[in-house]
């Protein structure tokens, strides 16, 4: 008995800034860590990343959380597995 293959993956509409901090974010300890990373605020970090949660959700892939994010992160290829062993 073979099984249907998998629908693709929908990937969110991210803007380049929405990426990048979710990069730097991903690879971080911490908010804090990322905002200094990237020379904004932390409000700046948890608005971005609001933004970024609430679209996935709207592509039926929710991501409440880091270790959410971070399958998202690596499962539309936005970083690798190598790319995070860099850390």
């Amino acid at each position: 008995m073979s099984s249907a293959p998998a629908p693709p993956l929908i990937r969110p509409s991210l803007t380049r800034r929405e990426v990048e901090v979710l990069r730097v974010w991903v690879r971080s300890e911490s908010k804090t860590a990322a905002a200094t990373k990237l020379g904004i605020g932390l409000g700046t970090i948890n608005t971005h990343l609001s933004r970024v949660r609430d679209k996935y959700a709207r592509t039926g892939r929710p991501a409440s959380n880091k270790a959410a994010l971070l399958v998202r992160v690596l499962q539309d290829h936005i970083l690798t597995l190598a790319e995070l062993d860099d850390v």
